[in-house]
């Protein structure tokens, strides 16, 4: 395995691969790895001939009063995590190599950013799509791996590689919990003893919106009630949003037909937790 911080090098490298006809998969990450990236970087292993990975913390997709300066950072570890998966080169690069100057060019998607995490986001997803532009410019892969567990991220990165003409398949994958259910996060990491059991109502909650869709309920607020009444039994739970909408265009339904993604956002102190499951 080797690892850059130069866009240079990276793309030496995957130049030279390109010409010897292989196979590129990309897993696209902020760092502080666990197992759920884990199983990313493993999928991307099995299907391509080579992997790539990126380690950055990008700026841009951050508000003003959210956690940039202290989002948890271990390049060891992820290294480690790297090497372990199989991982055959790590692109970490400073925010003075992916911005090297003020910028004016982003990249935005309408309607899909505007609900769930980006209603209370603003610029949110246009610093994720414009990152994830750079970075699909710069490693130019044939795959793309994303988990499911940020699903309004993954439905916007979906659109943004059609409606731009990416020649990259993005790959959906399934979200990973710890044994008690609580799915897993980078962000994890900031809750407290008690903040962390109180999380367990999120897979709780959507464990029964889960058992009511297959008894056939098709009513969308009935749904979100009972999400919201398991929430609700924890006192250090304060509810964000609790939404069922279609599962492509992201918009609130109130009969579930088709496909639909029950999302959530709940704090635990200061710590934000999303969840969600898909239902066909």
């Amino acid at each position: 395995m080797k690892m850059t911080a130069t866009i240079k090098d990276a793309r030496e490298m995957i130049e030279g691969w390109k010409r010897q006809g292989l196979s590129i998969g990309f897993v696209p990450t902020m760092g502080f790895l666990h197992a759920g990236h884990r199983s990313l970087i493993e999928k991307a292993r099995t299907e391509n001939d080579r992997v790539v990975i990126s380690i950055f913390v990008n700026p841009t997709q951050f508000g003003p009063n959210e956690d940039f300066a202290k989002y948890p950072r271990d390049m060891g570890h992820d290294l480690e995590i790297c090497r372990l998966a199989g991982a055959d080169l790590v692109f970490a690069p400073e925010v003075s190599e992916m911005y090297p100057s003020k910028n004016l060019a982003y990249v935005d998607i309408q309607g899909l950013g505007d609900g769930l995490c980006g209603a209370k986001r603003p610029n949110h997803f246009r610093g994720v799509c414009t990152i994830v532009t750079k970075l699909f410019h710069i490693i130019t892969p044939d795959r793309a791996y994303f988990g499911e567990k940020d699903a309004q991220q993954l439905a916007i990165i979906k659109r943004m590689a059609q409606d731009l003409s990416f020649n990259i398949e993005i790959m959906p994958c399934p979200i990973v919990r710890e044994p008690d259910g609580l799915a897993m996060s980078s962000r994890n990491t900031y809750l407290s003893s008690e903040e962390r059991a109180a999380a367990r109502s999120l897979s709780r909650s959507l464990a029964l919106a889960h058992r009511l869709l297959l008894q056939g309920e098709k009513d969308a607020v009935a749904i979100r009630q009972v999400i919201v009444e398991e929430i609700s039994r924890e006192p250090l739970a304060q509810i964000d949003y609790v939404d069922v909408v279609d599962a492509c265009t992201l918009n609130n339904v109130e009969q579930i037909q088709g496909s639909v993604l029950v999302a959530l956002a709940v704090y635990f102190g200061k710590t934000r937790l999303i969840d969600n499951l898909f239902f066909k």
